[in-house]
């Protein structure tokens, strides 16, 4: 049985931790407004009679600490990984802490009970219509979550794979390195060597 050698690999370690920003870019950007909704809307909700209970505008619970504020700043963080990062491992870091949030708000006001006492840590919905009340649900939690999911997950899938194109350019920049002479010897302004 032959074991490869790390010269007979044609790509390096290197060309599969850089990615390109683009690669990123529409998955972090949308992750970043998604964060930004889902960490102001339980604050300026209830000026617009969209809200979960307390319906006060710009009041603070540790229920929207623990289940709104938090998973939004990690949404927001990874998807400023996603958006910035031309490093593989980071992006992929990125994109998994948005993914861990998103599920967050999906699932958080389901296991609020377990850690508050039995109650809701979000509380209830503000809307006294069942049409309402599962539109506020979706916009603050659940759908908001699930979405965030997916395009954490389309983020991740974008850069977890070493693309044909990214192997040719490093290929193209290997190539090149090697076709450069070494370090020429240093010229004056009249072209002698020194």
């Amino acid at each position: 049985m032959t074991t490869a050698t790390p010269s007979a690999h044609p790509r390096r370690f290197s060309s599969r931790i850089h990615v390109t920003r683009s690669r990123g870019a529409v998955s972090g950007a949308l992750l970043v407004l998604l964060g930004i909704w889902g960490g102001i809307i339980p604050f300026v909700g209830p000026i617009f009679g969209y809200a979960y209970t307390p319906d006060t505008a710009w009041q603070y619970t540790m229920g929207r600490l623990w289940l709104e504020i938090l998973p939004a700043v990690a949404t927001i963080l990874g998807g400023l990984m996603l958006l910035t990062s031309a490093d593989r491992r980071i992006t992929i870091f990125g994109g998994w802490l948005a993914a861990v949030a998103g599920a967050w708000f999906a699932v958080g006001p389901i296991l609020s009970p377990l850690f508050n006492g039995g109650v809701p840590a979000a509380g209830t919905p503000a809307g006294a219509a069942a049409t309402q009340a599962a539109i506020e649900e979706l916009g603050f939690f659940v759908g908001l979550g699930v979405v965030i999911v997916f395009f954490a997950a389309l983020g991740l899938g974008r850069n977890s794979v070493v693309s044909v194109k990214d192997a040719d350019r490093a290929k193209a920049a290997r190539t090149s390195k090697r076709d450069m002479p070494e370090d020429p010897a240093p010229h004056d302004e009249g072209g002698e060597v020194r």
